[in-house]
């Protein structure tokens, strides 16, 4: 892409992404005249912004004299960012500091962390956890709640925590359900969650005259509690609300409603954020190349995050195109690192 144009049309085009970042204005050659120092006059700035124009960098808004950057000249802007800006003392803390040092509650962990990105960004912040029947057992543990009621605690090897409440269909003692713990740990540990509803699914279907009492309601309390959706994931959507205080969507109603149909509709975000999976890097969508009409007033800023095993979810910061690129990549690269961090630790229920 650079090949199209000389440097000076570069340095011009990412001047012009950089001026309405900061002012939401369109900008014109007066303006960038003034604020940099480019060796040439108005009439020369104008001429290469037309120029840009024809390639497709920029565009006239209505009649205003000014010109915006198109989906394509926010590309070219991101694809040359060089320098990556350190976060303050301050915002590291406030990311560091919500992350505990034991094993984490599933939820908490991911909305936790989508409140992080918008808290710091004064945009959309967003986590996207994948299927939970891919993930693999590390320990389960059943506490009993009421005569017949109990709280089935799954840990999986990234770290993560699952709660599910589960009705017994009897009164089982505490001293039962750690039996029942303990031939369960020993049978699936190290499996994952899909290959364990399979091996009970085939249990269940066996005669069950084989199988003494423990076994049967073994059997029976994990069919309830690995009865796990395969939907394809968990989207947690933190701070939306925040889209109300941009400028590009405050004066338009249709815009913001579409926008707020994306994050209502989670399949759309899962079909978005499944893509940044299979990227092990910063992951910039801009306008259109988000594939989702709603979101094409929005650029998403991805990073996936990663326990021992590798590749868990992707977390990112949805905003307008106009955001602050390079501060919103070192805001998502640090809380990605943070919650890996998380997800590495050796879980410590037992």
């Amino acid at each position: 892409m650079e090949s199209l144009f000389d440097e000076r049309s570069q340095e011009i085009l990412k001047a012009i992404v950089y001026s309405y970042i900061k002012t939401s204005e369109p900008v014109g050659s007066r303006s960038l005249s003034r604020k940099y120092n480019f060796g040439l006059s108005p009439a020369s700035i104008r001429n290469t912004m037309s120029d840009l124009e024809e390639m497709g960098f920029l565009e006239k808004p209505h009649t205003s004299a000014g010109r915006v950057p198109t989906d394509r000249g926010y590309r070219f802007y991101v694809d040359t960012i060089k320098d990556i800006p350190h976060l303050s003392p301050a915002e590291l803390e406030s990311i560091d500091q919500h992350y505990s040092e034991k094993a984490v509650e599933t939820i908490e962990l991911m909305e936790v962390t989508s409140k992080i990105l918008s808290s710091l960004s004064r945009h959309a912040g967003i986590v996207f956890y994948p299927k939970i029947v891919n993930s693999t057992l590390t320990h389960i543990k059943f506490i009993k709640l009421l005569p017949q009621q109990a709280l089935a605690v799954l840990v999986t090897t990234p770290g993560l925590v699952h709660n599910k409440i589960i009705e017994l269909g009897e009164d089982l003692s505490q001293e039962k359900l750690d039996e029942i713990t303990k031939y369960l740990n020993k049978e699936f540990a190290g499996l994952t969650l899909r290959t364990i509803r399979e091996r009970i699914f085939k249990k269940m279907q066996e005669e069950k005259e084989h199988y003494d009492r423990l076994l049967r309601r073994a059997l029976r309390l994990s069919e309830k509690t690995f009865a796990a959706s395969e939907t394809g994931g968990d989207v947690y959507v933190g701070g939306a609300v925040n889209i109300l205080d941009q400028p590009e969507f405050a004066g338009d109603v249709e815009k913001m409603k579409a926008i707020f149909r994306a994050f209502e509709e989670k399949s759309r975000l899962v079909e978005i954020l499944d893509r940044c999976l299979a990227e092990d890097r910063n992951y910039i969508l801009i306008g259109a190349e988000c594939q989702v009409e709603e979101m094409q007033d929005c650029s998403l800023v991805t990073h996936t995050y990663t326990s021992k095993e590798g590749v868990v979810g992707t977390l990112g910061i949805v905003g307008p195109k106009r955001m602050e690129y390079p501060r919103i990549i070192a805001i998502v690269d640090h809380t990605a690192k943070a919650i890996s961090r998380v997800l590495t630790r050796p879980s410590s229920l037992s």
